[in-house]
């Protein structure tokens, strides 16, 4: 007789994925047999990456932290989160959080997952060294000539410079 696989969803739009997202990610990935990265994008807005560079990216952030036995990162859009933990065969998101602000926002999300099909939402306590740590936050920080060495892999550090400041 087989085990059923504890399989994990962590969602968002990885737009750029941070060292905070990667905490929750791989603290999941302790509690669960496998976790899926969701990168949840809308077609109709534009990101400051691409979907496919997302993907890459938290791939081998993925890859650099060795968690490749445990995580898959795939893309979704136009969808219910809780449609895509069905087409996963997930019945648990899990969602960081960095403080009493967070909670409020998630907590109603959770309770409408929940009441649509059953799935739970897991809240993690984010690690208090990136509590102050967003993609949006991040990103005006590089936008306007800040160092965010540490709160981003490098390689994406490199990549948002090169957007946002330089214009590639």
């Amino acid at each position: 007789m087989s085990e059923r696989v504890r399989r994990a969803v962590c969602p968002g739009s990885y737009d750029p994925v941070t060292h905070g997202h990667l905490d929750v990610v791989a603290r999941a990935a302790a509690l669960h047999d496998e976790v899926v990265v969701a990168v949840l994008h809308n077609p109709a807005k534009a990101g400051t990456f691409t979907v496919e560079e997302r993907v890459g990216f938290v791939e081998r952030a993925v890859a650099a932290a060795g968690l490749t036995e445990r995580v898959r990162v795939e893309a979704f859009a136009d969808r219910l989160l809780v449609d895509v933990c069905r087409e996963v065969g997930a019945d648990v998101v899990v969602k960081g959080l960095r403080g009493g602000t967070d909670f409020a926002y998630e907590l109603p999300m959770a309770l409408m997952n929940r009441h649509l099909t059953g799935v739970e939402t897991v809240f993690l306590p984010g690690e208090p060294a990136y509590g102050h740590v967003s993609s949006s936050l991040v990103k005006e920080v590089v936008r306007y000539g800040g160092d965010v060495d540490g709160l981003v892999p490098d390689e994406v550090r490199d990549a948002l410079v090169g957007r946002l400041r330089d214009g590639r």
